[in-house]
């Protein structure tokens, strides 16, 4: 009999080690322990299989203790908790959570695969029947079915998460008023504020009642949760509570094992995913990891990264080195129809590291504009201002944003720049994209930037531009301004018009140029610059970005013409 592997905790990254291992050697004996009732289950679904979406609870079944043991030998333990390890002994103390039954388990090689637990404030009444977690089949059973017995008209989502956006979406289906509580200024920490400022009015023209910079202090009523009682001294009336503040991960085990912790709070690991024991592995949301782009110390708990772990640490086990290279946080979400992804470094982590950055908005249509159903999407580029690589990148829209996160993240983990992305030669019919794909069309703006032909001006620098007392020019056409707005002050020269208009434009004063969403505004600053005007900058992202976030910014003086 070959080596023996005991793994702590299924779904992603342990189930996916058990399999890899199986899949190298018949010769592992392999053991694997999952506290809860289901071993291998696609917990991003969960979700919708509260909202009906997906209709039948098996589906989320990836794989159980019987299919895992069929195929692949593997001797699944669920409902047993491992309590507590023994490093110098090469064991694990399980209880058997059916019989209360205690005993040890040998290992030559151990991984740990607990995952991450729900935050759950410290508040009153959080403790109550009606508020619910979302973590795992168990959470969601019980979540189903109060919905579904319990007929509530009215949820509140704590936290505006991945998990608490994709509930909110899901109780909305079902006719629920629902109202999400977030602490912080904006929904979805990995976007930028003025991307999330686009998904909170989406939400709430969809009748999400959204509510910023509040909490919740203290969730009242008897024998279930009637009232909720805001920071801001708003009580509101809930029929149910949901939790989507985030995870912690589930280090407990490993912290009393004495292995090492890293600063976030995750297990600590080397590059091959060995803990401070080198017969003990960890993968999985409990684990600090390195971000990709940053080289930080990171705690980032997606399923995808999960899986790749949990099979890099069955090629080490099994005596093929293989480094885990960092993860760099590409995620996706979709709620009310409107679809918001990331990947890479956010701006506002590339701020605090003091990078050398630059950023440009872009909106593009998914697909060609005179092929029926198009829309428009909004992709921030965030890039290395000294070679151009791309870090980051953020998409909002309702269609095709999945396809251009995917080819973004590909760029990032290859090390391309802004300059190879105007080169990718990407798929092309009228009803998928354009002849230039918003891949292109953001790696052309970055481009342009960085060879100093587009000199942008951004919303949160405003007060900067303003301080200036700049010529504020719109190059719309009228309709559009009477459509859509404008920004206070300024002069609408239509774009088509302005090489005739020249002459009204003083050339002493700084002018900022913006149109709907930056391109007409680009062709007004180089027409501009050419003829002789030198102080000139166009508001990146045109007024499309700035809109979102009008009311946060200075009103500008009225602008006069020369």
């Amino acid at each position: 009999m070959g080596k023996k592997v005991v793994i702590v905790g299924g779904v992603a990254g342990g189930a996916s080690a058990a399999a890899r291992l199986r899949r190298l050697s018949e010769e592992f004996e392999i053991v694997l322990f999952e506290r809860g009732a289901d071993v291998s289950f696609a917990n991003c679904g969960l979700p919708y299989y509260v909202g009906g979406v997906i209709d039948a609870r098996k589906k989320l079944l990836v794989q159980t203790p019987v299919s895992l043991f069929k195929r692949f030998n593997i001797n699944v333990r669920t409902l047993s908790e491992v309590t507590r390890i023994n490093p110098q002994k090469k064991e694990v103390e399980v209880k058997n959570l059916k019989t209360s039954e205690v005993y040890s388990e040998s290992y030559d090689f151990l991984v740990l695969s607990p995952g991450a637990r729900p935050i759950i404030p410290e508040i009153p009444g959080i403790n109550l029947p009606n508020v619910f977690s979302v973590r795992n089949l168990a959470d969601t059973d019980s979540l189903k079915q109060f919905i579904e017995t319990g007929k509530p008209s009215k949820a509140l989502i704590i936290g505006g998460g991945f998990i608490g956006l994709e509930i909110a979406e899901n109780m909305k289906e079902k006719g629920v008023e629902v109202t999400i509580v977030e602490l912080t200024n904006q929904i979805m920490a990995p976007l930028d504020f003025e991307m999330a400022s686009i998904v909170h009015d989406h939400l709430r023209k969809n009748g999400i009642n959204l509510l910023l910079k509040q909490s919740v202090t203290a969730l009242e009523g008897d024998t279930r949760v009637r009232k909720a009682r805001l920071s801001s001294g708003e009580e509101i009336d809930v029929d149910m509570v949901v939790l989507g503040i985030g995870v912690t991960p589930e280090s407990g085990l490993a912290k009393e094992a004495g292995l090492a912790i890293g600063s976030t709070g995750g297990i600590l690991v080397d590059e091959y995913l060995r803990t401070s024991d080198p017969n003990i592995y960890a993968v999985g949301d409990a684990i600090q990891v390195k971000h990709f782009v940053t080289g930080q110390d990171v705690l980032i708990p997606l399923a995808s990264p999960a899986n790749k772990q949990g099979r890099l640490a069955a090629d080490n086990i099994a005596g093929r080195p293989a480094k885990y290279k960092g993860t760099q946080g590409t995620s996706i979400v979709g709620t009310m129809g409107l679809v918001a992804a990331t990947t890479g470094v956010n701006e506002k982590t590339a701020r605090k590291l003091k990078m050398n950055y630059g950023v440009c908005h872009t909106h593009p249509d998914d697909h060609a504009r005179y092929y029926p159903g198009f829309s428009e999407m909004s992709l921030k580029l965030i890039f290395a201002r000294d070679d151009g690589r791309v870090l980051g990148a953020q998409i909002v829209g309702k269609q095709g944003v999945d396809k251009r996160i995917d080819v973004l993240a590909t760029a990032i983990r290859a090390g391309m720049t802004v300059y190879d992305l105007q080169e990718l030669e990407l798929a092309y019919a009228p009803p998928f994209s354009s002849a230039k794909d918003p891949v292109n069309m953001a790696g052309y703006v970055a481009a342009n930037i960085l060879k100093g032909d587009y000199a942008p001006c951004y919303w949160d620098n405003w007060d900067e531009v303003l301080s200036e007392n700049p010529l504020l020019l719109d190059v719309r056409m009228d309709k559009e301004a009477e459509k859509f707005g404008t920004i206070p002050g300024s002069v609408l020269i239509p774009l088509n018009d302005l090489r005739e208009k020249l002459a009204e434009i003083p050339k002493d004063k700084p002018i900022m140029i913006f149109c709907q969403v930056g391109l007409r505004g680009y062709i007004a600053e180089r027409m501009l610059k050419q003829h002789g005007f030198t102080k000139v900058r166009n508001l990146c992202g045109g007024y499309k970005t700035y809109k979102p976030l009008a009311k946060l910014l200075k009103p500008a003086k009225a602008s006069e013409t020369a």
